[in-house]
């Protein structure tokens, strides 16, 4: 039975990071070659309490500054809008930073971001403090992690 329970779980890439009443998963960043300035990642995040809470900030080594930015589309032309008051995350809902969407922006890069590497970022949340997380590096063009893929052991 712990054999079953174990092939139900996620995968590593999509490993969950709790901090208080928020669960943050598949966080990933895009590559970005050496000499680049910008980077940008991703992840979702789910309130599974009772009250409200807002993403602040984030911070690493290898960015000077990291912004919580919103790409729009306004006359076929794409920008990015800092949203300076922070992300709100109401109480049972779920906030999926995506391409074309929300985003980390990490500015003046210290170092390249290299697929198949990790990046550490520490995210600020309102309420529920700040928490480390692991961020995978993908590919340059990368949409998002892969969905799991099932490994044809399991019947039914």
């Amino acid at each position: 039975m712990l054999l079953v329970g174990a092939l139900a779980g996620p995968p590593a890439q999509s490993q969950e990071v709790k901090v208080g009443d928020l669960v943050i998963s598949q966080p990933w960043s895009r590559a970005a070659p050496s000499g680049s300035e910008l980077a940008s990642s991703y992840l979702t995040i789910e309130n599974k309490g009772t009250a409200a809470d807002r993403l602040v900030g984030a911070s690493s080594d290898v960015a000077e500054k990291i912004e919580i930015q919103q790409i729009s589309m306004a006359g076929g032309a794409t920008s990015s809008d800092t949203v300076d008051k922070g992300l709100g995350i109401s109480a049972g809902d779920k906030v999926v930073l995506a391409p074309g969407g929300y985003k980390l922006a990490l500015l003046k890069l210290k170092s390249a971001m290299k697929k198949g590497t990790k990046v550490s970022m520490t995210l600020e949340f309102e309420k529920a403090g700040k928490v480390t997380v692991p961020f995978e590096v993908l590919g340059a063009s990368a949409k998002g992690p892969a969905p799991p893929k099932a490994d044809g052991k399991m019947k039914k």
